[in-house]
């Protein structure tokens, strides 16, 4: 493995940019491409079919042009469906982002635990296999938000989200009576990347207090179990790429991010 590697994080959108976070702070030295295809955003509109003809053919092209040296999927929807595609297309390591069902059912303490997603992450099978295999005897309620991505990318673009519109995509996820914790919803999975971006708003709009399960920090331990360790400090640069060919124009938004780095 180089002594900095390049490592491609790749989303439908922005929200990759929570998992692209914790794995700058891992690996610091590395050269990051971060690439959003918002030309087919938001993901959760189509369908698998043509998710999988979208994602696989576009995901060689950008390591040909970009020679990776891992691959992260940050999106929910696409690891769910593609991850086993990619992998059997292409030689470069790839990690993948699901829902963190499995830590989130071991941490409760109700055995009341919410997976909030897409609709498409929330109604497929990959989805389900996770709870038959992991839920641990809790009660697990899947949520599916259309909209809730979309509303992440605005807000993270300067545009105004209201409070009540927030609070009327996390309702659901809040189950049982709020005036009996030991037995109301306790966890909430965040199986989307986008939602991070909101969690502070999430947390002050919760009716009662949860523990939030952001799936970006095992990400970035599993980056670092696969390319190894951080070989220094040095910062090698990244660049910010829209398949749809638009410039970016979030420097300032997106330097925290990039770990304070300016992407090209």
């Amino acid at each position: 493995m180089p002594v900095s590697p390049t490592i491609l994080v790749f989303d439908s959108g922005l929200g990759g940019l929570t998992v692209l976070r914790e794995i700058v702070k891992a690996r610091p030295d590395a050269h990051y491409v971060y690439v959003a295809d918002d030309a087919f955003f938001p993901y959760g509109h189509h369908s698998e079919d043509a998710l999988i003809a979208r994602v696989v053919p576009l995901i060689g092209e950008l390591i040909s042009t970009h020679r990776p040296d891992i691959v992260v999927i940050a999106c929910n929807t696409a690891s769910t469906l593609v991850l086993s595609h990619l992998r059997a297309a292409y030689k470069v390591p790839f990690v993948g982002t699901v829902p963190a069902i499995k830590p989130a059912c071991a941490g409760s303490k109700t055995r009341r635990v919410s997976v909030l997603g897409t609709s498409g992450t929330v109604q497929r099978e990959y989805t389900r296999a996770l709870i038959r295999d992991f839920a641990q005897g809790c009660d697990v309620t899947l949520v599916g938000s259309a909209d809730l991505a979309s509303l992440a990318e605005a807000a993270l673009n300067g545009r105004t989200v209201s409070d009540s519109v927030l609070s009327a995509e996390l309702a659901p996820c809040f189950v049982g009576n709020r005036e009996d914790a030991a037995t109301r919803t306790d966890t909430v999975v965040l199986a989307c990347t986008h939602y991070p971006l909101l969690l502070d708003r999430l947390i002050r709009l919760a009716p009662w207090p949860v523990d939030w399960i952001d799936p970006a920090p095992a990400i970035a331990r599993r980056v670092v179990d696969l390319i190894g360790p951080a070989a220094g400090d040095a910062d090698q640069g990244a660049e910010m790429i829209f398949t749809s060919g638009r410039p970016h124009t979030l420097n300032r938004a997106l330097m925290p991010f990039f770990g304070g780095r300016v992407p090209a």
